[in-house]
C-alpha cells in the first residue's frame, strides 16, 4: 500500500533568564495564515539559496501564538503584527481551537497530529492564567526538567513526540514529572544549568495515503534537469488519472501550472507548482508568490485527466529561526533588554535565546523496495495532457477545510541527500 508522504518536525523555543545574560473570520484567518506562510517561506529562500527546502508554517505560527499568550508590551505587538492576529482575542481563540482540533486527526489512510510541550526548569512557577489559556487553545502538556543535568532532557527535546508517562495535561500548579540525566561537557552543563528555564517544543506529524496510489512498477529512472542545466537520473513515479489542474501567470507574466493530488480521506492535498517553461526559474516564481495568488488556485483549478510524472523525494531541513524571525518583524522576543514575557511566569526576565525548527518529508509510492521497476510503455500512452515535474518545483501540503499550509517547500534536486 502506498503510504506517503510521511513528515515530521519539531520547533523549539529556548527561554532563558535575562539576569543571566467562522465565516468571514475563517476567511480572514485563512488569509493571514497564508500570508505568514508565504512570508516565512520567502525569507527562508533568501537564506537557503539553491538547495532543497521544507518548512512547516503552521507549526511555527502555533508556537508563536502560544508565546503570544504570555507576551506583553512591544513584544506582544511585534508578534501580533507578524502573525496578523492576537490570540488573546476570544474569537481568534475559538477559531484556533476549532482548527487545532483538525490538527489531531486519525482516519482511514491518514494520520495527523499536532502537539505542544512546555519543558519547565524545576522551581519555575507558571502563571495560572497562562496555563489555563494555553491548555484551552493548544494540545499542550508540561514536563518538568532538570536542565543542570542536560543529557536526558536534551534527548526529550530532540525527539518529536513523547510517551504519556513523560508528560501530563497542562495545569496550573503541576510540580511532578521531574526529568534528569547523566550530564555532558562541563561548559554545556553550565549553560543549561544557569540560563535555560523553559523550552517550547511544537510537533506536527503527518502520514497519508494517496487517493489514487502510484504503482512501484510504473516508476523508472528518468532525467531531472537541475537549475544549472545539468541532468540527473531520478526515480520518477507515474500514473494516469483525473486531477485538479490549472494554468496561471505571475505579475511579470511568467506562466506556471498547479497540480493537486488528494489524500485518501480528501481532507488534505499536495499541491505541486511547476514553471511552465524551463527558462523560467523557480526562484523567480517563488519571489512573486502572494496570498492572493494562492487563493486564486482554489477557483482556477479544473478536473483534468493527465499523465503525471512526479519524482520521489526526501527533504530534511533544520533552521535556527533566530536569524529568520527578526527579518519578519519579531526582534524584541530575542532581546534580553527588551523582551516582555511577564504573562508566562512569575519568574521575571524571560526572553527567547534560540528558536529551532526541524522538518522532514518523504514522498514515494510505497516504502517497500521489493523489486526492480518493470519497463514502462511510455510511448504508447494516450494523448492526455502531461504534467512532468522533471525540473525544480514548489510543493504545499494543505488542509482543505481551513486552507492552512502544513508544509511548504521546494525540490531543486530529488536525489540530493537529506542531512
Amino acid at each position: 500500500m502506498c503510504r506517503l508522504p510521511v513528515a515530521s518536525l519539531f520547533i523549539c523555543f529556548w527561554l532563558v533568564e535575562r539576569s543571566h545574560c467562522h465565516g468571514s473570520l475563517q476567511d480572514s484567518m485563512g488569509e493571514l495564515h497564508t500570508r505568514f506562510a508565504v512570508s516565512l517561506y520567502q525569507t527562508l529562500t533568501e537564506k537557503e539559496n539553491n538547495s532543497n527546502l521544507i518548512v512547516s508554517p503552521v507549526s511555527i505560527s502555533l508556537s508563536l501564538g502560544l508565546l503570544q499568550l504570555g507576551a506583553r508590551g512591544n513584544t506582544l505587538s511585534e508578534l501580533e503584527r507578524t502573525l496578523g492576529y492576537n490570540v488573546n482575542d476570544a474569537q481568534v481563540q475559538d477559531f484556533l481551537l476549532h482548527s487545532q482540533g483538525d490538527m489531531s486527526n486519525t482516519s482511514r489512510g491518514m494520520w495527523l497530529q499536532q502537539t505542544c510541550t512546555l519543558f519547565i526548569q524545576s522551581g519555575v512557577q507558571l502563571l495560572t492564567e497562562f496555563t489555563q489559556h494555553a491548555a484551552a487553545w493548544a494540545n499542550t502538556s508540561v514536563v518538568r526538567a532538570n536542565f543542570s543535568q542536560p543529557s536526558h532532557t536534551r534527548n526529550q527535546l530532540e525527539t518529536p513526540g513523547h510517551g504519556h508517562d513523560e508528560s501530563w495535561a497542562l495545569q496550573a500548579g503541576s510540580s511532578s514529572g521531574e526529568l534528569s540525566g547523566s550530564g555532558e561537557a562541563q561548559a554545556d552543563a553550565l549553560w543549561w544549568g544557569h540560563r535555560l528555564q523553559m523550552t517550547l517544543v511544537n510537533t506536527v506529524a503527518f502520514r497519508g495515503v494517496w487517493q489514487k496510489q502510484f504503482l512501484f512498477t510504473n516508476t523508472q529512472n528518468l532525467p531531472f534537469i537541475l537549475s544549472d542545466g545539468s541532468a540527473v537520473k531520478v526515480p520518477m513515479m507515474y500514473q494516469a488519472t483525473e486531477v485538479s489542474f490549472g494554468q496561471f501567470r505571475t505579475a511579470s507574466d511568467e506562466r506556471y501550472t498547479v497540480l493537486e493530488l488528494p489524500y485518501l480521506d480528501r481532507s488534505l492535498n499536495l499541491q505541486v507548482v511547476l514553471p511552465s517553461e524551463r527558462k523560467i526559474s523557480l526562484c523567480s516564481l517563488e519571489s512573486q508568490l502572494t496570498a492572493r495568488q494562492l487563493a486564486s488556485w482554489d477557483t482556477g483549478l479544473r478536473r483534468t485527466r493527465m499523465d503525471i510524472f512526479l519524482p520521489r523525494f526526501r527533504i530534511q531541513n533544520k533552521f535556527n529561526l533566530r536569524s529568520v524571525l527578526p527579518t519578519m518583524g519579531i526582534s524584541d522576543a530575542f532581546n534580553p533588554a527588551a523582551a516582555d514575557f511577564t504573562g508566562i511566569s512569575v519568574e521575571g526576565g524571560l526572553y527567547v535565546s534560540d528558536a529551532f525548527h526541524e522538518v522532514r518529508i518523504d514522498v514515494t509510492e510505497d516504502g517497500t523496495r521489493a523489486a526492480a521497476s518493470t519497463a514502462m510503455v511510455l510511448l504508447k500512452r494516450s494523448r492526455a495532457p502531461v504534467f512532468k515535474a522533471d525540473r525544480p518545483f514548489l510543493f504545499l501540503l494543505r488542509q482543505i477545510n481551513t486552507g492552512s499550509i502544513l508544509f511548504m517547500g521546494r525540490v531543486m534536486n530529488p536525489v540530493e541527500q537529506a542531512p
